[in-house]
Order: C-alpha cells, then structure tokens, then sequence
C-alpha cells in the first residue's frame, strides 16, 4: 500500500498554505473591481455624446463637429454630435447636468453660460455649479450683415439708414439672449439706433429668413455666415474682430468705422457634468486640448475664420467668470428678458 502511485498529494507547508490564500484573496478582490480602478483607466468605454444646445446650420455646429472629429481619435471612441435646440439652449444645458453615464458633454456658450443666468429668473441649471469646464474650444468673430437689398455699404450707411427710419428695420438672431441677439444689442447701445429684434429657434432658420428679405439685417458668427456672403446672398458692412479678418480683408472693423475699443466674438467651450470624476476631467482636457490643436481641426476652423484656444479647465472658468460680469453689465443696461 506504499505505491507512490496510489498515495495522495503531501501536505503542503503552512508557508505555502499562507501564498495560496493570499492569492485567493488578491483574486477575491480584482472580482469586485468592475466599477472601480479598472473600469476608470478604460475610459471612456463607450461612444460619447456631445451635446449642441442649438439648431443646426450655426458656428455652434461647425465648433463642435470640427473638435469631435479629431476627439474621436485622440479618445479612442467614437464622439457624435447631437443638436438638441429649444429655449436658449436651457433644455439641453438641464438634460446634461443631469446626466450621469460620464459619456455625456455639452457644448458651453455665451448664451448659456454668460447670459441666461441674468436674463432668466429661474433656470433649470446652475451655470456654475452643475457643469465643469473642460476648455475653451474657440473664438469666433460676429460679423454684422445685411440684406443686398437694404442700401447700405458699410457700418456708418447704416446707421443713417435707421436713424432715418426708427423702428422700421429689423434685424433676427438665433434666439432671446443669443450671441447675435448680443452682438446687436451691443452695436444698438453704441451707435445709438433702434432696430425691431426678431428671434428664431436657431441661427438656420433665421439665416432663412434674412436671405429671403424678410428680414434687413444679423450679428452672426463669422463661421455659419462666411460662404452666404461670398455667394453674394449678404453683405458683410462690419465685423467684430479687433482686426480685419483674412477672408473678408476689404471689410472694416466696427471699430474702424467710429466706434475705438469696439470688439464682439462668440466662444464656444466643452463642459462635462459636475459628477464626472476629476480622473476623467484630467484626461477628457489633455486629449481635448490635442483634438483642437491638431493640424486639421485647427486648419478647419481659420477656413471658417473661428481661432481655436483650447486651454485647461481653471483657465476657462476664469474665462467663464469674466464674461458673465461683462455681459450682466449690458443685459442689465439693454433690459433684455426671454421670450
């Protein structure tokens, strides 16, 4: 009964008994690690939905859709643009400060961040507290147009025009408390006009409009509005940059045309849901700030005449907190109210 063959296993020594069960426990752990540091360093693990709080055919789009393009490689995911538009973007900024899947970005903007706060009594999100900035993605100048058929060639014809006519001219923007419903307000303050403000849901539809001579005049971002005036559809009579812009280099500045000091551009950032881990943050902004620079993001947007930034989180909340004392001074001023 002493056949090797036929005995069991000898017993193991109490050191080895001690390997075995820390192994077993190690095991023991890494199983219940699914939601934890695993699943953190795999993200994002799914495609990513970025959100545009405006209808399509604006600068909005064009912003976003030329950074998800160059995010989706640098984030190893597809990232899809989803335009949901209706009361000042506020029905989009509230779904995604609500969400909590961690694959959910929206775009920030002017109007969003900057402006509803002050011309909204009671808004379905917090500015400032349901979102963290991830960066600023780009700056995008306004550029002042007019139907061919209003008989104005530049800045200072038309506010001949309208002093002429008080009331009788107008002019559409994407929305109450819009980047070009600003823009307008903003040039109206300063050169002392009355124009009739007509707001759309969406900088399309309006664009529409004003083609159609339903409309004389817009502030529009320069990168929804570039090839309409090269067609010859507008006519470009100023634009908000502080210098001429390459594209349209025989059209003065607002500020050249009587107005020094004079500057208006749209920005547009990416924001992620407060709830998004600071992990995630730190990665979503490195590989934001490579998607925006990359050559052909970069190259995409000067073709629209929009600059491209792309800076940290802390830089573009000191951003945030410095358009939204600027613009409360002129909502407050301008009395402007929602729809």
């Amino acid at each position: 009964m002493n056949d090797p063959q036929l005995a069991g296993p000898a017993p193991a020594s109490a050191a080895t008994r001690r390997r075995l069960l820390g192994l077993t426990g190690a095991l023991s752990l890494t199983a219940l690690w699914p939601h934890g540091a695993r699943a953190q360093a795999a993200w994002p693990s799914k495609p990513v939905r970025f959100v545009v709080p405006f209808a399509p055919g604006g600068s909005s789009e064009i912003v976003a859709r030329s950074v998800a393009a160059e995010l989706s490689r640098t984030l190893g995911q597809n990232v899809f643009v989803e335009n949901k538009p209706g009361a000042a973007g506020n029905i989009a900024m509230a779904e995604v400060a609500r969400s909590d899947d961690q694959h959910t970005l929206i775009l920030g903007h002017i109007g969003t961040l900057a402006v509803n706060p002050y011309i909204f009594d009671k808004l379905p999100y917090d500015a400032n507290k349901d979102f963290k900035p991830v960066s600023l993605l780009a700056k995008v100048p306004s550029l002042y147009v007019v139907h061919p058929d209003v008989p104005a060639k530049n800045l200072r014809e038309l506010i001949a025009y309208a002093q002429g006519k008080p009331g009788k001219l107008s002019y559409g923007s994407a929305g109450n408390g819009s980047a070009g419903h600003l823009a307008f307000e903003y040039l109206k303050m300063t050169a002392n006009i009355f124009m009739l403000h007509v707001p759309y849901r969406g900088t399309g539809p309006m664009l529409t409009d004003l083609m159609a001579g339903r409309l004389d005049a817009s502030a529009i971002g320069a990168a929804a509005v570039l090839p309409f005036i090269k067609a010859g559809k507008l006519r470009c009579i100023a634009t908000g940059s502080s210098a001429r812009l390459p594209q349209l280099p025989e059209v003065p500045t607002v500020a050249e045309q009587g107005f020094p000091g004079f500057e208006m551009t749209q920005w547009y950032g990416l924001l992620a849901p407060a709830n998004l881990s600071a992990a995630n943050l730190a990665k979503l902004s490195g590989e934001t700030i490579k998607a925006v620079k990359a050559p052909a993001a970069m190259e995409r947007l000067k073709g629209d005449a929009a600059e491209a930034i792309g800076d940290t989180p802390e830089q573009f909340a000191k951003f945030i907190a410095g358009e939204q004392a600027r613009w409360k001074k002129v909502i407050t001023r301008a009395n402007i109210k929602p729809d």
